[in-house]
């Protein structure tokens, strides 16, 4: 048997290396460089092929260039995605002798499409977890290989889930490899409800302080490092706000306005949120109560435009 496989971040990482311990042949990766600009708390899978002299490409676009003659040049039976973040065209996806496979980090049907541990956050959603699916023109519509459920809990932030998510792709792919050597998995439809999520981009973090403190909570635990952050606006600024805490409460005034220093406590629409960790856009990261000692915000009302 033979794989070409496309992957990136930590999932990307541990699917490759479980793949590198099977009876499969890995003809080449197709990978990303990493961005500067991102936060790369990951293992790039890279290294990994690499170190096993496994041919490594990283192009920006699998459509031109003749990349589609080249991945069907190593006469693959499976095509494995592993967090690889860009769309394959049809082409692509019908080279593999077997299948075309992609593991998506959420129990499809529901959340597919693009950020999953981080939608799954800021919706509330208690569990969640990982499946390998045949891949199809369509986002993770395809019918499923193997599934693996994660607790989500109160907790975790976009960083730990994520960490949880990866452990369980490890383990998922170790389950299903003797069924992948011998090309006798079995193909299961998918059911039940199904929902789309799209891309997410830094802006996306605004906090609504008219939300409840609950909402803002999950905001701010998924997009907290590596991501953005969740932000509110002081004076013209981005006030960052990397940890917080729900709590229980009822106090006078409009949502936005800090209403405590000690501890610092921000009205929400419903309850308050606790402010644990801040930052002023051009400053450094700092507890709340030392921004709030320093900037003399209590009263003030947070939010606005920039």
């Amino acid at each position: 048997m033979k794989a070409v496989v496309l992957a990136y971040n930590e999932i990307g990482y541990v699917c490759l290396e479980e793949l590198i311990s099977s009876r499969i042949q890995i003809e080449a990766l197709f990978t990303h460089k990493d961005d500067p600009a991102e936060e790369i708390w990951f293992r790039n899978p890279r290294t990994l092929a690499e170190k096993h002299a496994i041919p490594v490409f990283d192009p920006d676009n699998l459509s031109g260039s003749g990349w589609i003659e080249r991945i069907g040049s190593f006469a693959p039976d499976y095509l494995f995605s592993f967090y690889y973040r860009h769309m394959l065209p049809q082409e692509i996806l019908d080279i593999p002798r077997i299948a075309a496979m992609n593991l998506h980090g959420s129990l499809l049907p529901a959340f597919r499409d693009r950020c999953p541990v981080n939608w799954v956050l800021i919706k509330g959603e208690k569990r969640t977890g990982v499946t390998l699916h045949i891949m199809e023109a369509k986002p993770d519509a395809g019918a499923i290989i193997a599934q693996r459920a994660v607790e989500i809990a109160f907790e975790d932030t976009a960083h730990t889930l994520a960490q949880k998510l990866a452990s369980e792709s490890r383990a998922l792919m170790r389950e299903i490899m003797p069924r992948l050597e011998s090309g006798t998995f079995e193909r299961y439809p998918q059911t039940g409800q199904s929902s789309y999520y799209g891309g997410r981009k830094p802006e996306d973090g605004i906090i609504d302080w008219t939300a409840s403190a609950e909402s803002i909570y999950n905001l701010v635990r998924a997009v907290t490092h590596p991501y953005p952050g969740a932000f509110t606006t002081l004076e013209g600024k981005r006030l960052f706000i990397w940890t917080a805490l729900p709590q229980k409460g009822t106090v006078a005034g409009s949502p936005g306005t800090v209403v405590s220093t000690e501890p610092v406590l921000v009205k929400a629409g419903k309850d308050l949120i606790r402010i644990g960790s801040i930052q002023l856009e051009g400053e450094r990261e700092m507890d709340a109560s030392v921004f709030v000692a320093a900037h003399g915000v209590k009263n003030k009302l947070l939010g606005g435009t920039v």
